[in-house]
């Protein structure tokens, strides 16, 4: 077989789209070729994925080899398509056996000697897969992304150290030598809140806060610096309800995008204290891929 799909994750502003990798193999002068709109990270993989390869002991078929990332409107960037990318190569080539990969979705970082590097956004990929239709499919990633990408319920997570791990996982008749499936390490229930009980006087205030909590209200704090506004706010987080498992999962997809998620910070509300001579602009965010991917939305 000259070709072979597999699946995995891209990133889009706050969404995880699904993106089908395709490789194919053909006859002619050896090349090797990624299109589907790839940023400058992935076009890069190419020389990644050759060296991990041959460091892996696997052949470098001498043919033209393309690797479609499909939708090819969607931008594509970071290397977390080099995993899938090495694996298609192989099981088109016949290196590796094809019959189970569709029951996968990949992702990982590969560097020269085949050890698989963490990547950003693991777990708003794994939301994403369950929330969209992939739930039936497992997740083979970076084993330091696992803890990440497990707390989201019922995903089927399977870390790999190398890329001759996830090759052996399909490879190997012995269960032994296959992946095994990530449990999560219990979390702490306990998350540590400014105390409220710290503020002395502010009784109005106090009072609004509460009235806000209870009913799930928005908040607007007006007054002269040192007035304790910021102390106000940081410590309403303490007084809200507990966050619910899909809220949880939501912020914590939010973090991941930008690689700063923690484990340790599972359900605890986000609070954020901007400087006051902050812009609307900076409190809004956005830059040259948010615009890109409004243009292509629209």
């Amino acid at each position: 077989m000259s070709l072979a799909v597999l699946k995995s994750r891209a990133l889009a502003g706050m969404e995880a789209p699904e993106v089908s990798v395709e490789v194919h193999l053909a006859n002619g002068l050896p090349s090797f070729t990624v299109v589907g709109l790839p940023d400058t990270e992935v076009k890069e993989s190419r020389d990644r994925v050759r060296a991990a390869l041959q460091n892996c002991g696997f052949d470098m078929p001498a043919r033209r080899i393309t690797a479609n990332l499909a939708p090819a409107d969607l931008p594509k960037e970071s290397g977390r398509f080099d995993l899938p990318i090495a694996l298609g190569i192989l099981a088109a080539s016949g290196q590796l056996p094809a019959e189970h990969l569709c029951d996968y979705e990949f992702a990982g970082e590969l560097s020269l000697s085949g050890q698989l590097r963490p990547i950003r956004g693991a777990l708003a990929m794994t939301f994403a897969m369950q929330q969209h239709g992939g739930g039936q499919r497992a997740f083979i990633l970076p084993h330091a992304n696992a803890n990440e990408a497990a707390l989201v319920a019922q995903a089927a997570i399977f870390p790999a150290h190398t890329l001759l791990d996830v090759c052996a996982h399909f490879a190997a008749r012995d269960s032994q030598c296959r992946l095994q499936r990530y449990q999560p390490q219990p979390l702490a229930t306990a998350v540590p809140y400014p105390d409220f009980a710290d503020v002395h006087g502010q009784q109005q205030a106090r009072r609004a806060l509460e009235v806000a909590a209870a009913g799930g209200h928005h908040v607007m704090m007006i007054g002269p610096p040192g007035a304790g506004k910021t102390m106000l706010a940081s410590r309403f987080p303490g007084i809200l309800p507990p966050m619910s498992e899909q809220e949880a999962l939501e912020s914590a997809a939010l973090y991941s995008l930008n690689g700063n998620f923690k484990v340790e910070n599972w359900k605890q509300r986000p609070f954020r204290s901007p400087h006051h001579t902050a812009s609307g602009v900076a409190l809004v965010g956005g830059g040259c891929q948010l615009q890109l991917n409004q243009r292509l939305s629209s």
